[in-house]
């Protein structure tokens, strides 16, 4: 029994059989993770292996055909993204989804909110605990910011970003919601080889400062070389291979997957 919970433990996410069909397609079939605290994994594959749907999964906007999904050994397969999200998931998206009327700022204020509310009185009266709020706030804001270099463009809109800021933007926002895993869905999609590894460097760092687990899906075959420990590899929403960068390289299923374009390139 002690081994037991030692396992867990060590385990911040359990995944067991998960799987998604719709009207009879499996996007997902028997989906299987156990992640270690500290992690940073990468699930890759080609167009339409699964991968955001797994992510879909994970965080509640979708329910699964069957299968389990624990979060420091608590079942949450069947509960709604915002309670997810209490319970310290957080995620970006493929396509971005910015708050496109309010501020760099704001939009980072307003994932702060959600671990940090106020009564409604104390917001329409003004009263020094609101004051001392929105300071916080404010703070905590600007030094998340200041981590992506985008401090400087606090009071811009978020559409007025850069395709790539725009994209820095959403992993500083998933950030204020303080997770414990972070879920990060091709963060480096339109970014130049540069800008590309700036964010390789800028995911190492977070996960350290902010003692996170990451998973990152992402098309990106270099950056994910460099920066995971683990790779899964999807095809046809099924896990055809698992292990470390070597081992994927090598693995004739993976190759085999990827046939049909440069696999030098791609693995």
């Amino acid at each position: 029994m002690s081994d037991q919970r030692v396992e867990k433990n060590n385990h911040l996410l359990e995944v067991e059989n998960l799987s998604k069909a719709f009207k009879g397609l499996k996007a997902v079939d028997n989906y299987h993770l156990k992640l270690r605290r500290g992690e940073i994994l990468a699930i890759i594959g080609p167009n339409g292996a699964g991968k955001t749907t797994v992510f879909n999964l994970l965080t509640g906007y979708l329910r699964p055909t069957h299968g389990i999904i624990r979060l420091l050994g608590g079942d949450i397969t069947r509960m709604p993204p915002d309670k997810i999200s209490m319970l310290g998931i957080g995620r970006t998206f493929q396509n971005i989804r910015l708050f496109p009327t309010m501020t760099v700022l704001d939009n980072v204020k307003a994932a702060q909110q959600a671990h940090d509310p106020d009564h409604l009185l104390t917001t329409l009266l003004t009263l020094p605990s609101f004051v001392a709020r929105e300071r916080r706030l404010t703070q905590r804001s600007f030094e998340q910011l200041a981590l992506f270099n985008l401090d400087g463009q606090a009071e811009t809109y978020a559409t007025a970003l850069s395709y790539g800021n725009q994209r820095r933007l959403e992993i500083v926002r998933a950030l204020a919601l303080q997770p414990k895993l972070l879920l990060l869905d091709e963060p480096t999609a339109g970014m130049n080889p540069i800008e590309s590894m700036e964010v390789l460097h800028l995911i190492r760092r977070i996960r350290d400062l902010y003692n996170l687990t990451i998973i990152i899906v992402e098309h990106n075959m270099p950056v994910v070389m460099q920066l995971c420990e683990r790779l899964q590899v999807l095809n046809y929403g099924q896990i055809i291979a698992e292990g470390s960068p070597d081992e994927i390289r090598q693995n004739p299923k993976v190759i085999e997957a990827y046939l049909g374009v440069d696999t030098d390139a791609q693995i």
